[in-house]
């Protein structure tokens, strides 16, 4: 295998129901959704294709844990989750029935109900087609915005919180934001960093900040005239809101769409779908 095993409790209630059937063996992903092997299942716990073992105390510490992912290594389960003491928000990967997402102390960054975080992605980077030359992703989280951006683009990634990367290091659906030759990762907060790009840089942007309480500023009217001046003319910004029939979703949605249009987009429409606001530079 090429990748560490990463496991959560949709593929360890699989093992603990084969094992309560008398099963000796049982097909689950190894990898989050990602693909299919088989495991062998032992009165010790589970062997699995590449030498490692796990007994079931620790299989059922997993499958009793919702909201976390285990990476398996030396026969112990670790939690994938990071700490960081520049801002003092802890991140961890959250699994679901497709892709997983990231919690930002314990907010989760993509949508998961009724759609998965992957197909969450896809639906805002279709309010964008077509993506083509270079593309800005202003907040990397676990990189599929940047990987699915990149397959018609030149991204440039940007990414606030290191420890952030480290998470996606272990999501084995975030392999490809690291050797993707199309993928330009950049660390630091996007309202510094926008401003060294010159003057019609870009050909789409793709805007997915923190909640309106954790990042403010990437809401303000001075960065959306950065968004703005560093797009080339005709382009397309899709900046994501949250639910916009929400209670905060109106109310933050309203103040943007406000300010996008003050800072000179020709056009600011909603788009429900998708849970943003599609912007055009006229």
């Amino acid at each position: 295998m090429t990748f560490p095993i990463v496991l959560s409790h949709f593929q360890t209630l699989d093992l603990v129901q084969a094992a309560k059937e008398g099963k000796a063996r049982a097909r689950i992903s190894l990898d989050l959704n990602l693909s299919q092997r088989e495991v062998q299942l032992t009165q010790n716990g589970a062997r699995f294709p590449n030498g490692e073992t796990l007994d079931w105390e620790q299989i059922e510490e997993i499958n009793s844990s919702e909201r976390g992912c285990f990476l398996i290594e030396r026969g112990e389960a670790k939690k994938i989750q990071s700490f960081s003491e520049a801002t003092g928000r802890v991140y961890s990967l959250m699994p679901t029935q497709g892709a997983p997402t990231m919690l930002l102390s314990g907010l989760p960054m993509h949508r998961f109900k009724d759609i998965d975080p992957h197909a969450d992605t896809l639906c805002k980077i279709k309010t964008l087609a077509p993506v083509c030359g270079r593309a800005l992703d202003t907040a990397t989280g676990l990189g599929y915005t940047a990987i699915h951006l990149a397959k018609q683009a030149h991204v440039t990634t940007i990414e606030f919180d290191p420890p952030v990367l480290e998470i996606a290091r272990r999501n084995p659906w975030s392999q490809e934001l690291f050797g993707n030759p199309n993928i330009e990762q950049r660390i630091g907060d996007t309202f510094d960093l926008i401003q060294e790009y010159p003057a019609a840089e870009f050909s789409c942007i793709l805007h997915d900040p923190p909640t309106f309480s954790l990042a403010g500023h990437l809401y303000s009217g001075a960065f959306y005239r950065q968004l703005y001046r560093v797009l080339k003319p005709g382009g397309a910004c899709f900046h994501y809101i949250g639910d916009l029939r929400s209670t905060s979703g109106r109310q933050v949605s309203s103040g943007a769409a406000r300010r996008l249009k003050k800072a000179g987009f020709a056009s600011v429409a909603y788009r429900n779908e998708a849970f943003g606001l599609l912007c055009v530079k006229g």
